[in-house]
């Protein structure tokens, strides 16, 4: 998506001739005349000549997913929700962040701007090591390693030891990302069967 406030002055610049000599391709057109000079090349000469546009299925797929974000933020929410309030109860899990709980020093301000939920993003600190991190996340069933988020799945990482692995142990520490420390997106499946699962997996710790 391409959003243009059509305030950009692209009329008198040298730097921008793309806009503000005529196109002769579009029958003289001067971009830079138009109210929404950047939106409209886009539109009229890039996407022509590109083919910039969507597959009927890739559209229909976005589409679909559009369609139905509010009930899967719901659900997200609502797991998010439980499971922090499961972990931070668990005596192997040494800490918890998630902006759900009471303790959380955002809680106020997301009850405030997000009183219907604020997603599936959450972390957590196992008591223990960085081997101690691979055998829960190796013993997950319904939980999958995956280095993106916002799944309809729950995707678990260990930052230390994949997406931040070349920082040395200084860095990571000013990054915020203690050795312990796991990932967790919350997806949209059954909230109990999440927390059996992360119950079990924490059990070979």
């Amino acid at each position: 998506m391409i959003v243009d406030g059509g305030a950009f002055r692209y009329k008198e610049n040298p730097r921008y001739p793309a806009f503000n000599t005529p196109d002769e391709s579009y029958h003289g057109l001067v971009y830079a005349d138009l109210p929404v000079a950047f939106g409209t090349k886009c539109r009229a000469q890039m996407m022509r000549d590109t083919g910039a546009v969507m597959s009927p299925q890739n559209a229909f797929l976005t589409l679909l997913g559009s369609d139905t974000l509010a009930l899967r933020m719901e659900r997200h929410s609502r797991n998010a929700e439980k499971i922090a309030a499961f972990l931070a109860a668990h005596p192997k899990i040494e800490w918890v962040r998630s902006v759900t709980l009471p303790d959380n020093k955002y809680h106020a301000l997301a009850q405030k701007y997000l009183p219907n939920g604020t997603g599936g993003m959450m972390s957590f600190g196992i008591r223990g090591d960085v081997k101690a991190c691979a055998r829960f996340m190796e013993h997950l069933r319904i939980a999958t390693q995956e280095t993106h988020v916002a799944d309809v799945r729950s995707c678990v990482l260990h930052p230390a030891s994949t997406t931040h692995r070349q920082l040395n142990e200084q860095q990571l520490a000013a990054a915020g990302i203690a050795p312990n420390l796991v990932r967790l997106s919350v997806g949209i499946e059954n909230a109990d069967d999440l927390i059996a699962d992360l119950a079990q997996a924490l059990e070979c710790v």
